[in-house]
């Protein structure tokens, strides 16, 4: 087997403190990665776009999500996909958890 990180613990991943939220990269390989994004009631992630094919579950909370100018209110156990290029954000309606991945990795989190 080769040395790829396979497994990770909950207090392994890179945490980056973020304005209203954190990023913690929990594991990755060049063609995926997964990402835990914890925010505060209120918390954003801003209206953006990507080349990286991104799906994400609500592990907790709830959440407005825009995609392509489509907002939806999904909650825990929900879960969204955003194709390739499509701008899309979130916003809090109270604190929680997104569990994100995106193919291929994305190198500017790591």
């Amino acid at each position: 087997m080769t040395k790829q990180k396979v497994f990770a613990l909950p207090s392994e991943g890179k945490v980056t403190q973020l304005d209203g939220s954190s990023r913690r990269v929990i594991l990755d390989l060049p063609e995926l990665m997964l990402v835990e994004f914890t925010f505060d009631k209120g918390g954003i992630g801003a209206l953006h776009s990507h080349p990286h094919l991104q799906t994400s579950y609500v592990a907790e909370g709830v959440f407005e999500v825009t995609i392509d100018g489509v907002t939806e209110t999904i909650g825990k156990g929900g879960a969204y996909i955003v194709p390739t290029g499509l701008v899309h954000g979130v916003k809090a309606l109270e604190a929680g958890k997104l569990i994100d991945s995106f193919t291929p990795r994305r190198d500017d989190f790591l």
